[in-house]
């Protein structure tokens, strides 16, 4: 991975009057950007496409000190004009630029690869460019893979999604006003990509079938998850997910979100992994697998973590933990 910095504010007296401009158009946005205060400092993921633009444009008028960073992931022969629209926008504004370039290894799920690779590059907590339309795709996106609350939530709004209240409208409109020419990936409009598919066909049809625009009812019932999220997670934080007699009374939502947080290991685990170990609080199994050459074991009233194959040992060699044989019913004869 390679990293150029280009771009300053040198040239103020170019910039001012851009700059001026950008903030006259922008004023109107501001107000519904979630910007920390003005003279913080914030990093913008900017892949040069008009939400991320506008990102950009919004982030200088709302006072910060910005650093704008493109990631290459050379996928594309013109990637290199991607760059150059970048640079040339942010010269506008007087703001540095970080190019990132990064190489996105073989294997399957590109999407997934160029995402991993580039958030990799980028600097935690970087500002993205989603807009309420993504927001509105992702809820879809989480539920056709069958999310829970947490996935149905989307993404949170706050300083890492800046412009999420905005309609994908308003980024091409104010880009339009300032007379910028963003990047148009010819891959968003590629249907092998699940988003682009849930954008270009299934967005259009739910609003015919509502009648009505979509996308606020899809923000709002993200809005009511994140609530519900939130709040579940407060009262498991309460629960001991080592403490299987706890875990097998509790609520089984709020046992679920416990064991979730104490399985997770970089991805939360399915929900066929935290019943199979809701299985083992209940004493209906020792030991159960939870992937990754991990499983978990009950002993003495406790649930543990510890390598699969230490714990296919352990059933061969100890007894039963006695709770676990008080839970089991009896075997009609």
């Amino acid at each position: 991975m390679g990293v150029t910095r280009t771009g300053s504010g040198a040239r103020a007296g170019v910039t001012r009057p851009f700059r001026a401009r950008a903030r006259e158009a922008a004023v109107r946005l501001t107000g519904r950007c979630s910007f920390p205060d003005p003279g913080t400092q914030v990093a913008c993921a900017v892949s040069g496409g008009a939400d991320s633009l506008a990102l950009l444009v919004l982030a200088v008028a709302a006072g910060c000190e910005v650093v704008a960073h493109h990631v290459d992931h050379g996928l594309r022969e013109d990637s290199g004009e991607d760059v150059k629209v970048v640079n040339e926008v942010a010269e506008a504004l007087g703001v540095e630029v970080m190019v990132h370039r990064v190489n996105v290894g073989a294997g399957p799920n590109l999407e997934a690869r160029a995402r991993a690779a580039r958030l990799g590059a980028l600097p935690v907590g970087a500002a993205t460019g989603h807009t309420a339309d993504d927001q509105a795709e992702t809820v879809l996106v989480n539920l056709l893979r069958g999310a829970a609350t947490d996935g149905l939530a989307a993404m949170r709004p706050g300083p890492g999604h800046p412009i999420l209240a905005l309609r994908r409208a308003e980024t091409h409109n104010l880009c339009l006003e300032l007379g910028l020419h963003p990047v148009e990936d010819p891959t968003n409009l590629d249907p092998a990509y699940l988003r682009n598919r849930i954008r270009h066909e299934l967005v259009p049809v739910l609003c015919e079938l509502a009648n009505r625009d979509i996308v606020p009812i899809l923000i709002r019932q993200a809005r009511l998850f994140a609530d519900d999220a939130d709040l579940l997670g407060e009262l498991a934080a309460a629960l001991d997910p080592t403490d299987a007699k706890a875990i097998a009374h509790a609520p089984p939502p709020l046992a679920r979100r416990a064991l979730r947080e104490w399985l997770r290991c970089g991805h939360p685990p399915d929900l066929a992994t935290v019943d199979r170990v809701l299985s083992v609080a209940a004493g209906v199994t020792l030991a159960a697998d939870i992937g990754a050459g991990r499983s978990v074991r009950r002993s003495r009233g406790r649930l543990r973590i510890e390598p699969a194959l230490e714990a296919k040992a352990r059933e061969l060699v100890e007894p039963q933990d006695p709770d676990v044989l008080s839970c089991v019913p009896a075997v009609p004869d």
